[in-house]
């Protein structure tokens, strides 16, 4: 089963959560019906990047990694060939 690794932007003060999944729909449903404690204060929420990893492991190592990235290094991430969001988007 793939696992999805996740960052999402508030649509209230545009801060930024990062965390793995593997039901992405699932999730940010979660997020935005305040199931989330640390989420749930600063609703709405959408995702700006999702990564498809084949492995829990791997993707609980990018997730870390992710969770050290710089405002700066998470706008180059949005925008790279990584994010599954951005198929068949022209950038």
């Amino acid at each position: 089963m793939e696992y999805f690794v996740y960052i999402i932007q508030s649509l209230v003060d545009n801060s930024y959560y990062k965390g793995f999944t593997q039901d992405p729909e699932f999730r940010i449903a979660q997020h935005n019906s305040g199931l989330s404690s640390y989420t749930s204060n600063k609703m709405p929420w959408k995702y700006i990047y999702l990564e498809i990893l084949p492995t829990k492991r791997e993707a609980l190592i990018r997730e870390k990694a992710l969770k050290k990235y710089s405002h700066a290094q998470i706008e180059q991430l949005i925008l790279s060939q990584k994010n599954s969001l951005n198929i068949n988007c022209d950038h």
